[in-house]
């Protein structure tokens, strides 16, 4: 099958190949999906687990991507809650072989049924995006109908289903990103806008729940925002700083059926838009992942037309 790995850490992206490589097989509990798209998160060269696996073995080259959408071609041992010909998307483990290729080996407690109405592209930028912005605002940040809600990057793939979100139940949204991202944030929900390259955030005032995508010291000014009794919530490792009198919380998203199956059904129902940017097909996925110029939103693979 054709499949895009890595072997040079040190390349990053640039250091990316399509290859042919032996289709997986069915460990107990996997499913085998038939890949028609997958999704891809820039940073992910930089991960360790792209690199090793749970023991520290070296396990490359290591077929990358995370995100898929797809049809179940057959299931292993003792699988159970999917079929063969079942339409799913879903998150794969961050150490095993990933999604961007023809074929990809997952546990089943990975995947939630995609709706027939849902294309294949869509259902591949939702994994990772629409679950962490669930998990951060839900399980970590608590949010509550009336608070106010401070998104970094409010017009990317994660920042803008946060806004969604967020503006869903109730809370006050305030984004920010770049001059040229502002429309497309208040586009996606976002009632006030903070351009991060001119204005000042202490202007903002008090926010009950930071979402940080970014670090440094953008979280270093938001943590300094968070009113008596909030949280940060970051995504890029253990925070630099924490709020005079408050929480502060680093996650890594987790799969969950249950959870993919509320954020689809709001794409389906028109309480939820994904971000989607570029979207290239297998062979040209190099080039996608290595761009000449800043692009917006999630980049999408098309493995099969």
């Amino acid at each position: 099958m054709k499949a895009i790995v890595v072997t040079d850490e040190a390349a990053g992206t640039a250091g990316m190949t399509l290859v042919e490589r032996p289709e997986p097989a069915a460990a107990i509990n996997d499913v085998i999906v038939a890949v028609h798209a997958s999704g891809y998160v820039p940073t992910e060269v930089t991960w360790p687990s792209t690199w090793t696996d749970r023991a520290n073995r070296d396990r490359r080259p290591s077929i990358v991507g995370h995100e898929l959408a797809g049809v179940v071609t057959s299931l292993g041992y003792g699988t159970t809650g999917l079929s063969v010909g079942q339409r799913v998307f879903g998150l794969a483990d961050w150490h095993r072989d990933g999604t961007m290729a023809e074929y990809v080996a997952i546990e089943s407690r990975n995947l939630a049924p995609l709706p027939g109405d849902v294309d294949f592209t869509v259902g591949a930028s939702l994994p990772i995006s629409g679950l962490t912005a669930w998990q951060g605002l839900f399980q970590h940040g608590r949010l509550q109908a009336g608070q106010s809600v401070l998104v970094h990057g409010a017009a990317g793939a994660v920042g803008s289903i946060v806004a969604q979100l967020a503006r869903e139940f109730g809370a006050y949204v305030i984004g920010t990103g770049r001059t040229a991202d502002r429309e497309a944030a208040l586009d996606f929900g976002v009632q006030e806008f903070v351009d991060l390259g001119n204005d000042s955030l202490a202007d903002i005032g008090g926010v009950d729940l930071v979402i940080d995508v970014i670090g440094g010291d953008i979280q270093k000014q938001s943590a300094a925002l968070v009113r008596p009794g909030g949280t940060l919530v970051t995504v890029v490792g253990p925070p630099e700083a924490r709020p005079g009198d408050g929480l502060a919380i680093d996650f890594v998203v987790e799969a969950d059926r249950a959870q993919l199956t509320e954020i689809v059904q709001r794409v389906r129902d028109g309480r939820l838009r994904t971000n989607i940017g570029t979207v290239a097909s297998l062979d040209d996925a190099v080039a996608a992942f290595n761009p000449t110029e800043r692009t917006r939103g999630k980049t999408i693979i098309r493995v099969r037309p």
